[in-house]
């Protein structure tokens, strides 16, 4: 009799037991460890998605320098470049910030710049893109613009059209080729020779009140011995010498007898 009280009496703490830890509370319970479990060890942790940058393939980034000067656009026009022309929002603001400037001549060179971008964006053939930085990772700390325009080039593997020449030489030192638009005017300029003879429009006197001065059609300055009292009129020179300055090449000359 004793021990079927004591069967009924285990047949109830089980009914106990299968009413506490019933399917519902033992699901509860399994994923409450499984939680911890991931918590617990890095390789169960789920790796955030990335969030996933679009490639821009050839990516040319156009420096404020360079879109101020406006010779690129020109360039441009010529098809000699081929890919994607782009703009970090930086430089924009950097755009209009000059356009906003006190200064005449600043506040017209940026608003004209930010006319000849819109004209690239809307030019058929011509890819052009806008690109925000400002939110991607490291970018974030940097401050100055050209450490941003470098940083996004560099994430592209794109080039930079500047006409600044401290951002040129920054820019290969970080690995990024920078193209300098008063380097590539200096290297399409005629190469005369001592012994060359040209002809040109003595324009106006030099330092010296004896020279006259002339330009070719690249913009190379030369100078004419004794041609001062000859501007305003075309003259046959011969090239005497060549010097190469920081501005540029300047020729000086002698006037041609007839």
């Amino acid at each position: 009799m004793a021990k079927k009280r004591q069967q009924a009496k285990e047949t109830k703490e089980e009914k106990a037991i299968r009413q506490a830890f019933s399917p519902k509370v033992l699901g509860i319970l399994a994923d409450e460890v499984a939680r911890t479990m991931m918590r617990r060890l890095p390789h169960f942790r789920r790796t955030a998605k990335k969030k996933k940058t679009q490639k821009i393939e050839n990516a040319i980034f156009l420096d404020t320098s360079a879109i101020i000067d406006g010779r690129i656009f020109d360039i441009v026009k010529l098809g000699l470049f081929s890919g994607t022309f782009v703009v970090i929002e930086s430089i924009l603001l950097e755009l209009k910030h000059i356009a906003d400037s006190q200064d005449t001549v600043k506040r017209e060179r940026g608003r004209k710049g930010l006319e000849l971008l819109e004209k690239l964006k809307k030019t058929r053939g011509i890819k052009f893109k806008v690109v925000e930085g400002e939110g991607n990772g490291k970018i974030k700390d940097l401050k100055e613009v050209d450490e941003k325009l470098i940083y996004t080039a560099k994430g592209s593997r794109g080039k930079i059209i500047t006409c600044d020449y401290n951002l040129e030489k920054k820019s290969n030192i970080s690995g990024v080729i920078a193209i300098n638009i008063n380097t590539l005017a200096t290297l399409l300029k005629v190469r005369a020779v001592p012994g060359e003879a040209l002809h040109i429009r003595i324009l106006h006197k030099g330092k010296d009140l004896t020279q006259g001065v002339g330009y070719l059609d690249d913009g190379t300055m030369i100078v004419v011995d004794q041609g001062a009292g000859d501007v305003g009129r075309e003259l046959d020179v011969l090239v005497s010498r060549v010097i190469q300055t920081t501005a540029g090449r300047i020729l000086f000359s002698r006037k041609i007898k007839p």
